[in-house]
């Protein structure tokens, strides 16, 4: 079953994805994920550096506050809310997490960012390569209460993302949301790796072929990156993942009938 309905979410953009980019994405989405968000002084330091280059970033005094205002400006709104978080220490994890719990919002750990200022303060893709510290980040989510995404890319070296997948989903992770970087195949093998976790399908995704082919893999949902702020992108791809799961069930019906009848 999707993880939500629809079962469509809108990826975080860096310095951009904020409660109000939610809001206007939630007439066509299930669940939208707000940030990144640097959490402490390696990250936030390479958050600096980002900017320095003209890249948008968020960096609010206080994270923690910054993360519970966000999260408490979308109460009214018909989505579910996520926090994508980047973190050099698992401690900040957890405390982002607690107020996710709060809000009943998803917290996303980031192992997906590849900027250079982002990977040398430990945090971002240098993550996936070092899946014994991830996982520890994942544990102390979970243990707060709430419900743990892992946004993780596929295409790095030395990095056998099926089996990682498996190994975020024993320690705590609800969700693995998959940057398929133009290996698609590779989300059949992560959902087949980690069957208690569900797939959000991530790159590329834009109209009918795009969600069709990441939900015939066995994806639960799909997500869009660029395009979130674009409604004729987003209600495209609303549209034909609800026309996959809808036929999914008429399939499935039909095929109870027919085992009914031949019984």
């Amino acid at each position: 079953m999707p993880a939500f309905d629809p079962p469509v979410a809108a990826a975080s953009l860096s310095g951009e994805s904020d409660a109000e980019w939610a809001r206007r994405a939630a007439p066509y989405v299930g669940c939208a994920f707000l940030g990144g968000i640097a959490l402490e002084d390696a990250t936030r330091a390479a958050a600096r550096k980002l900017r320095e280059r003209d890249r948008t970033e968020f960096l609010p005094p206080d994270p923690i506050a910054f993360i519970d205002a966000q999260l408490a400006a979308l109460s009214d709104v018909d989505l579910r809310p996520g926090m994508n978080v980047r973190s050099a220490a698992p401690e900040p994890v957890a405390a982002a997490a607690s107020v996710c719990a709060d809000h009943g919002a998803v917290l996303e750990i980031n192992a997906h960012c590849r900027q250079a200022e982002m990977c040398a303060a430990g945090a971002g893709e240098t993550l996936l390569a070092d899946g014994d510290r991830l996982c520890e980040y994942v544990a102390a989510a979970a243990e707060t209460g709430a419900t743990v995404s892992v946004k993780l890319r596929a295409g790095v070296a030395g990095v056998d993302p099926p089996a990682l997948s498996a190994r975020l989903s024993g320690a705590g992770a609800d969700l693995l949301h998959v940057d398929a970087m133009d290996s698609e195949p590779v989300v059949a093998e992560i959902v087949d790796a980690a069957p208690d976790a569900a797939v959000i399908a991530n790159n590329g995704v834009r109209d009918r072929a795009t969600v069709r082919e990441y939900l015939e893999y066995g994806a639960d949902a799909v997500s869009v990156g660029r395009p979130s702020d674009t409604p004729a992108v987003l209600a495209r791809v609303r549209t034909a993942a609800r026309e996959w799961f809808d036929g999914r069930t008429e399939r499935t019906e039909r095929t109870e009938r027919g085992a009914r009848t031949d019984a």
